[in-house]
């Protein structure tokens, strides 16, 4: 695995690495991934109700999904490594933004593949769906990756990036309350009947969704220079570490396991809570926007409330600790104290 070591003259001219960065350039920042958060809560939401709303049986929709899943493990790796050796960070943001926007459209705006090849057969449906839907995790992989790894090569301030990546969480939450207003406009305003009108709903979710997020995107090529990395200057400076010794570790398993049952159990909950309105409580198809923002919202405020609680706790469990120090500093001196806890 290769440790990257970036150096950056300036983000803006005459800023240097080591000062804290602007408000723009921060807000610049985190406008990177509003495409791909607002594409991916689409994604993980309405996919598989979409598909199989149109036609699709669950398991051809199930594998549209799962071809893009496979693709997004395979590219992550693949372009990680691409961009550690060439670098060129907001290129490939920008190449991996148009592959989302592009491939996000087909999918959602109706069969592209199926209207030029004049077919309308579901096999044919499904493999130009899985298809597009591959491209869509490549594009999107790219864009993630590239945006993650920018945090160290733009700034050597360590809390200027504490604050790049406090601003993408904050515009994740931004862009999954967005998509789920969007949506939530849509399905109101749109009835669906038949197949036609579930294509007319996500035609026009879709494109809101591309056309805005393409925006933030478009500001954050304008407001971010371009980093070089370190390696490429000061090639004795470089370091490499094979990946074998990873293996071997019991803590990459840890993390991986945690992290993997973690998205697992979001995933599962985010793609099937559509169906379970719809199909299970007959509930109308705002629901499918309202109900998924309140989940959302009720997680952000009880992750709020948790962190607050924990460092109320540790700043509790501090002062005993101290208490308890200068007691028994006043006991050591010969003064009598009795201590109940």
């Amino acid at each position: 695995m290769h440790t990257v070591d970036c150096h950056v003259d300036s983000i803006f001219e005459g800023e240097p690495s080591g000062v804290a960065l602007s408000r723009r350039a921060i807000l610049s920042y985190g406008t990177g991934h509003v495409l791909n958060d607002l594409t991916a809560s689409c994604w993980f939401t309405y996919l598989l109700v979409f598909l199989t709303d149109i036609g699709l049986s669950p398991r051809q929709a199930a594998s549209v999904m799962l071809s893009g899943q496979l693709a997004d493990g395979a590219a992550t790796i693949l372009i990680g490594q691409l961009i550690d050796i060439f670098g060129h960070f907001k290129l490939w943001l920008a190449g991996g933004s148009v592959l989302v926007a592009l491939s996000f459209s087909s999918v959602f705006g109706g069969c592209v593949a199926c209207a030029i090849l004049g077919t309308n057969s579901l096999p044919a449906e499904t493999v130009a769906y899985s298809t597009f839907a591959a491209i869509f995790n490549i594009g999107w992989a790219a864009t993630q990756v590239s945006h993650m790894s920018l945090v160290n090569c733009i700034t050597a301030n360590s809390t200027s990036r504490v604050a790049l990546n406090s601003c993408r969480n904050a515009f994740t939450m931004v862009a999954n309350l967005m998509l789920f207003a969007i949506a939530f406009a849509v399905f109101t305003a749109i009835p669906a009947y038949e197949a036609e009108g579930v294509k007319r709903q996500y035609q026009w979710i879709a494109g809101l969704s591309v056309g805005a997020g393409s925006c933030f995107v478009l500001l954050f090529l304008a407001g971010i220079k371009e980093p070089r990395l370190y390696h490429h200057t000061l090639p004795t400076k470089f370091s490499k570490e094979a990946y074998f010794p990873w293996f071997s570790k019991i803590l990459y398993y840890q993390v991986a396991l945690v992290y993997m049952l973690t998205r697992l159990a979001t995933n599962v909950s985010q793609a099937l809570l559509a169906f379970y309105l719809v199909d299970e409580l007959l509930m109308g198809d705002s629901s499918k926007a309202l109900v998924p923002a309140v989940i959302y919202i009720s997680s952000f405020l009880t992750s709020v409330g948790l962190q607050v609680t924990f460092l109320c706790l540790r700043n509790f469990i501090g002062l005993v600790i101290a208490l308890k120090r200068v007691l028994w500093e006043v006991q050591s001196f010969g003064f009598s104290v009795v201590l109940c806890f």
